[in-house]
């Protein structure tokens, strides 16, 4: 490539086609697990769901991995990052199971053996696209170790961690309270519950005394659950109902005697503060029954439906039932009162169907012995959360661990490796698949018809995916990985559990440090969710403002752990940034195209990256070729710095100001003449030096002619060349494609820059440049602000006098034309303090109306006001907005005159006035300044 090649704009899709496909045939994500020692680093990726799409959660994921990534790829390091997805069980089954109502059949007609082969080809065809969205957004994983949750080798594993458990007694069965999907007919995770607030309504009950003294009113959301009540509960402290305690109540329409009990889990303000107890159908009931002995009668069945313990209103849906048991409560008198509320019900996260809690015999992992360990890991310092406060977070989860629900009822995952023999009723788990009773030794065995949470196998991710239980050369290279990123939504639910098996099986934690990001929001602050219509697809912001753009929204400025609000500017102006780079680049490559590339290169200089110390030593650099080495060092130590600390967020914003501001708006700009080709270098002198100015010559090039010209060139030359190197190399992480393009453009690059060494500058250090120049571009802007505020047309040339002493004065000399050059003076005049800026007279002190001031880094900036602007002009501009400014204080005055205004409107509408009054008042103040300014100017000229 090369800049005939180089297209006026970047055109993303272009770049992002070829180098995913360039990367992968160069292997250039590849790690070896054997070769020569050095650094390591590691990462598995989060799976996402084999039925997935790419959504915003998982760009912002994995272009943080990816950061990480690349910069330690980049460090010299072995980098590993293990890329797949996991199986997901009922999401999965449910895609298969729409295709197969589609053809009139279903997995019950199909048999379970024929349904397995059916979602393992839907698996093969559809399955990888997620992984394929991912390289659009850039992730550079290792492609060649993709895994799946339920390959051969992760599935070996899966066997080993049930066997060893079961063995231990850490796996058994039991009935507890679980979420209960209708519609996908299995048990689900809490994470696979969602919960969005929705319209509902709550109804008062009257239960009455069973000795006929009394009554107690409790209020529900679900009546129909009423049905099964075996108790009612108060809190404990609540004296409404202390007399209530040891007695019994009535159950209204069950003709059912249930006791009245105190418990802590009671909310007192919720409702009339006593709580009806259905313990088979409500997490917390179970609870407070199994503390109170009370019995459960399920009353729903799997079906959703009615079950016989309902009595007459058997058989009917749950919706059918409420309305009935609302009608028989009615009739009966017991339905105190009904009000709308707002709650959120809990839903399959998958079909959307309301889930019913239900008592359900499974099988359970005992969290307790494995937790402690998993919890001393972190009080020790073993593994740590970024940032601190989620450790707070773990720790409360683990220490109050219920045990864990593995069971799921589904055909497709990993089936629970438990065998039943039919003849005398052992249970055996086993590695591989029985054909005999360990026992007896009769054939007649079955295999449980439950499969294993999708949750239990994603928690092995971290050595399984590397080979275990054999000891491979990537488990011994690269195990325990080096990070883990991921949201806190999924701390308990992944990340400990990796804690605990990690630590179970290993014997060490599988990673030491775990970096928390937040959950990407619409633009007002909300979750994004399929029912509010709110999500933002990914690709679609690919498709129009290119991956890159989008990486950069997704992590600049943004801390570890915390939540931020997607809006299309942060993308547009990250699109901006990378279109500034580009055309930056643009210029700089084509005023190097001539250039010598061991000139550039520096004595030292490697094949592909420049050495700054060896080019400052051999070149005669200006002040502000030492200005932009010293600024490109400041920018790699603080990226670095902040990517060390885990913070891309902050290092993304060091790079954005110092590239746009420091690099392109600066530098770029200041060293434009001296980049002229060698016939041009006996052109006029610099804009704004006045006759017999010279510069001082303390550490800067002599005037600009001849061979010394020349001789300036070569170094600005290999100064831009240096830090736009070393600023590509840095942005590389964050924005690889653009970065990548541009890079192979350079005189003097590599086969990729994804393999190109991190820069590391030092001895570039340079106060006095860094605060000469600083001061200088201090001035410009302080003129570029006036001139803006006058409306001064960008292309016009101005005169403007620096007021300084002595030592700044020099230093502003030296810069004087790089000064007038980017604020576009036609002259430039400097004067020491006890000067008159615009020269002798009684007239020529600040704020008297001749000029336009400003004060910049101790430098005090006069901008001649007569050199601004058409007097004449703007004076009838100014008299014409005056004219405005009175009508509109003489328009309130009248209004807020007014007899009885003041008294009889509302106060809202009198502050308003008066507002508005006090706006015009001080608009017409100042423009009375501005015309007062202009007849001085006036009456001196």
């Amino acid at each position: 490539m090369g800049m005939a090649e180089m297209p006026h704009r970047y055109d993303p899709k272009a770049a992002e086609d070829r180098w995913t496909r360039r990367w992968e045939e160069l292997r250039a994500f590849h790690a070896e697990a054997e070769g020569p020692e050095r650094p390591r680093f590691s990462m598995v990726i989060p799976p996402p769901n084999v039925t997935g799409a790419l959504h915003v959660g998982h760009a912002l994921d994995n272009t943080l991995q990816d950061i990480f990534a690349r910069w330690h790829r980049m460090r010299g390091d072995e980098t590993l990052w293990v890329p797949g997805t996991d199986h997901a069980g009922i999401a999965t089954q449910v895609r298969v199971e729409e295709e197969l109502a589609k053809e009139g059949t279903n997995r019950r007609e199909l048999g379970r053996e024929a349904f397995v082969e059916r979602v393992w080809a839907w698996k093969e065809h559809y399955g990888g696209r997620i992984l394929e969205q991912l390289k659009r957004l850039g992730a550079s994983c290792d492609w060649e170790r993709e895994r799946f949750t339920m390959d051969p080798g992760c599935s070996r594993a899966v066997r080993r961690v049930f066997v060893h458990l079961y063995r231990k007694g850490l796996i058994y069965q039991g009935d507890y309270i679980v979420h209960w999907c209708p519609r996908c007919q299995t048990t689900l995770s809490d994470i696979e519950v969602e919960h969005e607030e929705e319209q509902g309504h709550l109804w008062t009950l009257r239960y009455p005394a069973a000795d006929g003294e009394g009554e107690i009113q409790v209020a529900t959301t679900r009546p129909e659950t009423m049905l099964g009540d075996t108790g009612v509960a108060v809190h404990p402290g609540d004296e409404r109902y202390r007399a209530w305690l040891a007695r019994t109540v009535r159950l209204p329409l069950m003709d059912r005697e249930i006791p009245v009990v105190a418990d802590e889990a009671v909310d007192p303000s919720f409702g009339t503060g006593a709580v009806k107890v259905t313990p088979a159908h409500d997490p917390t009931d179970f609870e407070i029954g199994r503390r109170h002995g009370l019995p459960r009668v399920q009353v729903i069945g799997r079906d959703a439906r009615m079950s016989p313990e309902a009595g007459r209103f058997q058989g009917l849906s749950r919706d059918e039932a409420r309305q009935a048991v609302l009608e028989a409560l009615r009739e009966g008198g017991y339905l105190v009162e009904e009000k709308a509320i707002r709650h959120a019900p809990g839903r399959c996260y998958r079909c959307g169907t309301v889930v019913e809690p239900l008592v359900s015999r499974q099988w359970f992992v005992r969290m307790r012995p494995l937790a402690e360990p998993a919890i001393r890991a972190v009080e020790e310092g073993r593994v740590r959360f970024v940032p601190d406060h989620f450790t707070r977070m773990y720790l409360s989860w683990m220490e109050n661990v219920r045990d864990w629900c593995i069971s799921r009822q589904l055909w497709w995952g990993h089936r629970i490796p438990v065998w039943t023999c039919r003849a005398c009723g052992e249970s055996s788990a086993s590695e591989e698949d029985l054909e005999r009773c360990p026992r007896c030794g009769s054939d007649r065995l079955e295999q449980d018809p439950d499969v294993l949470d999708t949750w239990f196998s994603s928690a092995l991710w971290p050595f399984e995916t590397l080979g275990w239980p054999e000891e491979t050369p990537e488990l011994r290279r690269f195990y325990p990985t080096s990070l883990l990123v991921t949201g806190y939504e999924i701390i308990f639910f992944w990340v400990a559990r990796m804690i605990v098996m990690g630590l179970e099986f290993t014997g060490r934690p599988p990673f030491p440090t775990v970096l928390i990001h937040g959950i990407v929001r619409d633009s007002l602050g909300r979750k994004m969710s399929k029912s509010l219509g709110n999500g933002v697809d990914p690709l679609d912001v690919i498709d129009r403002y290119g991956a890159d753009a989008l990486r950069l929204s997704l992590v600049q400025g943004v801390g570890p752990g915390n939540d931020f609000r997607f809006r299309t500017d942060r993308v547009e102006a990250a699109r901006n940034f990378a279109n500034k780079v580009w055309n930056a680049s643009r210029f700089a490559i084509m005023n190097l195209a001539d250039a010598d590339p061991a000139t550039l290169l520096g004595t030292g200089g490697t094949p592909d990256q420049a050495d700054p110390a060896a080019l400052r030593a051999r070149l005669p650099l200006a002040r502000t070729d030492r200005w932009i080495l010293a600024r490109y060092q400041w920018a790699a130590s603080e990226v670095h710095r902040h990517l060390e600390r885990l913070d891309p967020g902050e290092a993304a914003q060091v790079l954005y100001d110092f590239i746009w501001g420091d690099l392109c708006d600066a530098y770029i700009e200041l060293v434009k003449p001296r980049l002229y080709r060698k016939e041009d270098a006996d052109e006029a002198s610099p804009p704004g030096a006045s006759p017999g100015d010279e510069r001082d010559g303390a550490g800067t090039s002599p005037a600009p002619s001849g061979r010394n010209r020349w001789d300036d060139r070569a170094a600005a030359q290999a100064t831009l060349f240096t830090v736009l190197d070393g600023s590509l190399r840095l942005l590389h992480p964050f924005m690889p494609f653009l970065t990548e393009e541009i890079w192979q453009r350079l005189p003097v690059h590599g086969e990729t820059l994804s393999r190109a060494s991190w820069p590391e500058p030092r001895g570039l250090e340079d106060p006095e440049a860094e605060e000469q120049v600083g001061r200088a571009l201090e001035v410009i802007r302080a003129i570029r602000n006036l001139r803006a505020e006058r409306g001064v047309e960008p292309a016009r040339r101005i005169r403007a006098v620096l007021r300084a002493e002595p030592p700044v004065r020099k230093a502003l000399a030296d810069l004087r034309a790089e000064i007038a050059s980017l604020a576009r003076l036609e002259r430039l005049d400097l004067t020491g303090p006890d000067q008159a800026p615009l020269g002798p007279g009684p007239h020529a002190t600040p704020g008297d109306g001749q000029a336009l001031t400003a004060v910049a880094s101790g430098v005090e900036v006069f901008l001649p006001l007569a050199d601004l602007v058409d007097v004449g002009a703007e004076r009838r501009r100014l008299e014409k907005e005056l004219a405005e400014a009175r009508a509109a204080v003489e328009r309130s005055r009248a209004i807020l005159d007014r007899p009885g205004f003041r008294e009889k409107a509302p106060q809202r509408v009198v502050q308003q006035e008066e507002g508005r009054l006090a706006e015009a008042a001080e608009r017409e103040a100042k423009l009375l300044q501005q015309i007062g300014e202009l007849e001085r100017v006036e009456g001196r000229r």
